[in-house]
């Protein structure tokens, strides 16, 4: 699989965004990527009005990341918002695959109630963990603070997940860089899957900065935990080979899944 890294900024303006979508998807396109990555909330940044942004998932957004998706013949995985019926909204990544059908949704598990925020004022939780197909490989989709709740990506690598993405707008704080590359070489090792992270970078186009964004750094890690991709803190695209059968050749030398011990800590 050739995995594209799409390291963006976002804006309040879902049509900016959408936009922004289909240039780097076609930038992606250009490097033979077979599934592309992107950021959380790409429908709209944090620190804008999420409810008045949110759409059902057959609404005008998704739509146009299916159009671009088709257009390309490139499969993507990017983060939206959708109405909640409790009048909170879903932090939610959609799968879409190369011919613009809808694969998946995943409605965000962890909420970040941490660092002094509380995404759940505004965010309800999901409920469900997601494995989908895309281009004929198995991916676990997670979103952001999930990365740090290590039972989420062992339960996707139990699945059946090869690869797992993580879409992101991870905030710049002390030691908060740091911990999003070491969770993310953690969950590749110890799970040996190929991890596919891509963040949001800040907007400058917006001033001023109502909120932190993120601080980039969109990685392709290896199931060995190998960095294989690294875009650091610039908007940028990269396309980068996966090989899934590196997964089945590392559980041969390396069985950490097959010597769990199911029978005291269970699944």
């Amino acid at each position: 699989m050739r995995i594209a890294l799409c390291q963006l900024p976002v804006s309040s303006a879902p049509d900016v965004n959408l936009r922004r979508v289909r240039e780097a998807l076609h930038e992606a396109a250009a490097g033979r990527a077979d599934f592309a990555v992107f950021p959380e909330a790409m429908l709209a940044r944090f620190g804008s009005d999420l409810r008045a942004a949110a759409e059902p998932l057959d609404g005008p957004f998704c739509a146009g990341l299916a159009a671009a998706a088709k257009e390309t013949g490139v499969a993507l995985v990017a983060g939206v918002f959708e109405p909640a019926p409790d009048g909170r909204v879903y932090n939610t990544a959609v799968v879409i695959d190369g011919d613009g059908a809808p694969v998946a949704s995943y409605r965000k598990l962890h909420l970040f109630d941490a660092f002094a925020q509380r995404e759940s004022d505004l965010v309800a939780p999901g409920s469900a963990m997601v494995v989908a197909p895309v281009a004929g490989v198995p991916v676990g989709v997670q979103i952001c603070y999930d990365i740090r709740f290590p039972e989420l990506t062992r339960a996707l690598a139990v699945g059946g997940a090869s690869l797992v993405t993580v879409s992101a707008a991870w905030q710049a704080g002390l030691f908060k860089e740091e911990h999003w590359v070491t969770l993310l070489r953690a969950r590749a090792i110890e799970n040996t899957v190929w991890i596919a992270a891509a963040g949001q970078v800040p907007d400058d186009s917006e001033k001023p900065v109502r909120a932190p964004t993120g601080v980039g750094r969109s990685m392709l890690i290896d199931p060995l935990g190998v960095v294989r991709a690294d875009l650091g803190p610039a908007p940028g695209v990269t396309v980068v080979d996966a090989d899934m059968s590196l997964v089945d050749t590392v559980r041969q030398t390396l069985p950490s899944l097959a010597n769990r011990r199911t029978d005291i800590f269970g699944d």
